[in-house]
């Protein structure tokens, strides 16, 4: 077993801790990944685990020492440090004990198109420059218990490797497919093959109750959290959706929005 890391100035430990800004996420190309579940969700789902520090004062249950067993088993390095250090880079209050720094996976559209699954009609998300990293990681897990194909990253935002979104999507960024691309490239590469494309817009005069499959991959477009989507983002979408509002709001939370629409699109019988 390794030496137990004690101090703040340790390389690794200042590693970890620059990991989370986005800079150093970017120049470094690992992410932060904490937590027993998600941990172990990086794990199972064969992401690269460049090493995985833990507090064994904090990390006492038999979940946490049986997952320990099988990183170790899988020769990923499992590094001791004491709890005051492992709170110098921890994002949660109270912390489980166990965090991973777990390379980056950068998929292109065409990954995302080619991972959809055949078995029913294929549902995306398209969310144009999301500013809230709890949204994206709410969106990516609606995608995985729906049964969605992928999520589209468009005009930049949020960083998908945020802490805070990695926690909010609770294990689903390592099973669900995303790319980033600018939202001009995603509409030209969209109609190239063929996906239908259905902007969501307050001002839109079409139900999203009334919409009618037609045996096209669905990819839901979605506007930033603050502006929606614009005039000229409008109209290359060739379809316009909105959500009744009944009460005295004027929108909703984007990963509310984003989740009532993938369980009316979704065919989940035929899934």
């Amino acid at each position: 077993m390794s030496e137990m890391i004690t101090s703040l100035s340790n390389p690794l430990i200042k590693q970890a801790r620059a990991l989370r800004q986005k800079k150093a996420r970017e120049e470094d190309g690992f992410f932060l990944v904490e937590g027993l579940a998600h941990v172990g969700s990086a794990f199972e789902a064969g992401w690269k685990i460049e090493v995985v520090l833990h507090a064994p004062e904090r990390l006492r249950s038999d979940f946490g020492r049986e997952l320990l067993e099988k990183l170790e088993l899988a020769r990923i390095r499992c590094q001791p440090v004491s709890a005051a250090v492992f709170e110098s880079f921890a994002e949660k209050e109270n912390p489980q004990g166990i965090t991973a720094l777990v390379r980056q996976r950068q998929a292109s559209l065409d990954d995302v198109l080619a991972a959809a699954s055949a078995a029913f009609t294929p549902v995306f998300i398209a969310s144009v420059a999301p500013q809230d990293p709890g949204n994206v990681g709410a969106i990516l897990r609606s995608l995985d218990a729906v049964g969605g194909a992928g999520l589209f990253l468009l005009d930049g935002g949020v960083d998908p490797f945020h802490p805070s979104c990695v926690r909010a999507s609770m294990g689903a960024i390592f099973h669900i497919p995303f790319a980033q691309a600018s939202f001009a490239d995603f509409v030209d590469w969209a109609a190239q093959r063929d996906l239908r494309l259905l902007a969501t817009s307050a001002r839109a005069t079409s139900d999203y109750r009334q919409l009618r499959p037609d045996g096209r991959p669905l990819v839901i477009v979605l506007g930033s959290e603050q502006k929606g989507l614009s005039a000229e983002q409008l109209d290359l979408c060739p379809e316009r959706l909105s959500l009744p509002m009944r009460g005295k709001v004027s929108s909703l939370n984007l990963a509310v929005a984003a989740g009532i629409l993938l369980y009316a699109f979704v065919d989940l019988k035929s899934s």
